[in-house]
């Protein structure tokens, strides 16, 4: 039998989640669209960025890089696997904030969504599908 003291300490014990945080745009870059991001595999993220006509920020660690686009860019777009699109830019992987790699001339953060989608469809051997719009 488990006693309350035991539970407690096992409670007490336990870490709770880190919050999910946003990646920091650096300084004086604006955000006029809010931003997302996309999370792919980082053995994945170089074979990205040759085939993009523009790159906005990319940040990176160990396991992934992330690509800041505007805000509802998976709005139609089915994303493929094993890529994650996080809404707000919200990273919870790990214990630290990924390290900024790529950043762009002048004030825009963003990688454009579609060039970016094609290129990870490319890279997965996804067949690109779009979303049924509907009015």
């Amino acid at each position: 039998m488990v006693s309350l003291d035991t539970l407690t300490r096992l409670r007490r014990a336990q870490r709770p989640a880190a919050p999910p945080r946003p990646l920091p745009l650096p300084e004086g870059m604006t955000a006029p669209m809010g931003c997302d991001a996309v999370a792919v595999p980082a053995r994945l993220g170089p074979m990205v960025l040759p085939r993009l006509p523009r790159v906005g920020c990319v940040y990176a660690d160990r396991a992934q890089w992330w690509w800041i686009v505007p805000a509802d860019s998976d709005y139609a777009l089915e994303w493929p696997a094993p890529v994650r699109y996080t809404t707000g830019a919200l990273v919870s992987d790990g214990a630290g904030v990924p390290g900024l790699i790529l950043r762009p001339e002048g004030a825009i953060p963003y990688t454009p969504p579609i060039p970016l989608y094609l290129a990870l469809c490319r890279v997965t051997g996804t067949t690109p599908t779009w979303s049924r719009l509907t009015a």
